[in-house]
């Protein structure tokens, strides 16, 4: 089985048992997140942010998108723009959102794009030393990448259900490790 099939297969897997979890509980496990992110994520005024809009059975990150605000934190969410891309632009209160593909929404072209210091990023999967499978499109790898390219390194947090955790997720060369995991159990650092 290639490295791709086996990515396919964990995500699979990964997102029905996500997709299990019955929608109270996923809001009391959400929850749980946010109290734990609003203590470990540190923000300085101004510290740029992306986090996501919940699209499916994600975790519903808002709660703590609007505590980093609230703590001088400029907040951002990804915009597909094609086949390959993704930019980050800035979400303000009250401003409108328009829909986008894959069921997402987000600012429209008139919001400022965002070079992020912290993303927290949803995914299928993740293991404990860090590597995750995304939705399959490589969005997120390339981003980052393209930050890397600019001299940026984003702190990597996962924001996951402890059922998306894998014993092993198969890393490929353009795989980009996280550097924790925060979900409903915690937030859970990986060394380097």
């Amino acid at each position: 089985m290639t490295e791709s099939r086996r990515k396919a297969a964990l995500r699979e897997g990964r997102l029905a048992a996500r997709d299990a979890i019955p929608p109270e509980e996923r809001i009391e496990k959400s929850l749980a997140m946010v109290a734990f992110g609003q203590e470990v994520v540190e923000i300085r005024p101004g510290t740029i942010v992306s986090a996501f809009l919940p699209i499916r059975s994600e975790a519903d990150i808002r709660p703590l998108m609007a505590l980093l605000r609230d703590r001088g934190a400029r907040i951002c969410v990804p915009v597909i723009l094609d086949k390959q891309t993704i930019v980050f632009r800035e979400l303000i209160r009250g401003a409108e959102l328009v829909k986008g593909v894959f069921g997402t929404s987000g600012p429209g072209p008139e919001a400022p794009e965002l070079e992020p210091d912290i993303m927290l990023v949803p995914l299928s999967a993740f293991d404990a030393v860090g590597h995750r499978i995304g939705y399959g499109g490589g969005y997120y790898d390339r981003a980052i990448r393209r930050l890397h390219e600019k001299g940026r390194d984003p702190l990597l947090i996962g924001i996951a259900f402890d059922c998306q955790e894998v014993a092993f997720v198969p890393a490929e060369d353009h795989d980009v490790r996280l550097n924790a995991v925060l979900t409903e159990s915690g937030f859970r650092p990986f060394s380097r």
